[in-house]
């Protein structure tokens, strides 16, 4: 399947909403938590014990142990950014120091570069990995070793992230609803993502099974798609709370919808569709970014923050809105309502908010970040897998 590979939105520059968010958390299990240490739950950390010190607002973060695949040499690395916007794991070189095998095209090694729509990139080797997610078996699959010092970066990639304290976290785990993160527009040459290295570094068309995977996908039992559960934040806003990434849909008593869950099938770029003020928009569940990212209906009094917070909403007053989500062909549909408040007046110990918005230019469509996730259970089904909700891709609440 082909797709754009640059849905996640990380406003990390503008995103310090706070302190360092080590207060008290909230209740480990969000609606229809589970009973039972089942080896399916990868815990979620909001700017509680999984990140880093002085981590930005509404960061997601779990934990993720790298191996050498088929052997007992593995590292688990912390303060990994929970990205449901995106495909596969990613994890900084200066933290994993594991000898993993590279892919190769044609005996070169294999790099890439992933563009974002914040303007960040990341540039480095694809590696293979055993991937252990909770408490599940290792999976074998491809993943990114994130290093801008790697071979002969490319002109796209100029800009990339080159250590985890500009990035502001160690790693990102894509959980999105696709197998790969390319797919079938990488297997022809000039893709512009993948390449192969040595002297120089030129475009490499890369079989699917070759690119960085979404080790969800590669889980014998529970592939079929996350749930991300994530307790509800009062209005004023919490330090920091505590979740779950329950793997897999209705595989174990842990993680099958009720009947009140409905399903919106997604297109082929993964998104859905949602209606503000009038006007659709493509929109995406993206627990990558930290707000709720938008272009601002007429007469909504959603006015931007002055310098340094432009990312951001100020408005004068508490705003509510609301919006009609919809599948990507239409149906179903439902409306949701939200609020958006001052981004300015948040108080400096709030590091989880569900109130917190910014401007959006109409062609980036709706994103609905990590405050959308607060207090719901988000179902997303992977790409040519089903479930009891139907065949992926899809999302569900």
């Amino acid at each position: 399947m082909s797709r754009a590979i640059w849905l996640w939105i990380p406003l990390l520059a503008a995103a310090c909403g706070g302190g360092g968010g080590g207060g008290p958390a909230a209740s480990p299990s969000g609606p229809g938590g589970t009973t039972g240490p089942l080896p399916n739950v990868v815990p979620v950390s909001v700017n509680g014990a999984g990140c880093s010190a002085g981590s930005y607002l509404n960061k997601p973060c779990v934990s993720v142990t790298v191996c050498v695949p088929g052997t007992s040499s593995c590292q688990t690395i912390d303060d990994v950014l929970l990205d449901t916007g995106s495909t596969g794991l990613r994890v900084f070189s200066q933290v994993l120091t594991l000898p993993l095998a590279p892919v190769t095209s044609g005996g070169r090694a294999v790099a890439e570069c992933v563009s974002y729509l914040d303007g960040s990139s990341q540039w480095g080797p694809v590696v293979q990995a055993g991937v252990v997610l909770g408490g599940e078996a290792p999976v074998r699959v491809p993943i990114q070793l994130v290093d801008a010092t790697f071979a002969s970066r490319p002109s796209a990639c100029q800009g990339a992230d080159p250590d985890p304290a500009t990035a502001g976290y160690n790693g990102i785990l894509g959980v999105g609803v696709f197998e790969q993160d390319c797919g079938d527009a990488c297997t022809s040459t000039d893709n512009g993502i993948y390449f192969a290295c040595g002297a120089t570094c030129d475009g490499a068309a890369l079989p699917v099974d070759s690119q960085v995977q979404n080790p969800v996908a590669a889980l014998p039992l529970d592939g079929n798609g996350v749930i991300v559960r994530l307790p509800a934040v009062p209005a004023t806003g919490a330090t920091a709370i505590d979740g779950e990434l329950v793997l897999g849909i209705g595989t174990r008593s842990n993680n099958v919808p009720p009947s009140s869950v409905l399903a919106y099938p997604l297109d082929a770029q993964g998104n859905l569709r949602s209606t503000l003020g009038g006007a659709t928009e493509p929109a995406f569940l993206d627990t990558g970014s930290n707000g709720l990212f938008f272009p601002a209906p007429p007469g909504t009094g959603l006015t931007v923050c002055p310098a340094p917070n432009a990312d951001w909403f100020c408005p004068a007053s508490t705003t509510t809105l609301s919006a009609t989500d919809s599948g990507a062909a239409g149906s179903p549909s439902s409306t949701l309502t939200f609020q958006v408040a001052d981004f300015d007046a948040l108080p400096a110990n709030v590091d989880v908010s569900s109130e917190v918005g910014g401007p959006a230019a109409a062609s980036s469509g709706v994103d609905w970040g990590l405050p959308f996730h607060l207090g719901r259970d988000v179902y997303l089904g992977l790409e040519g897998h089903s479930s009891r909700l139907g065949a992926g891709p899809l999302a569900a609440w």
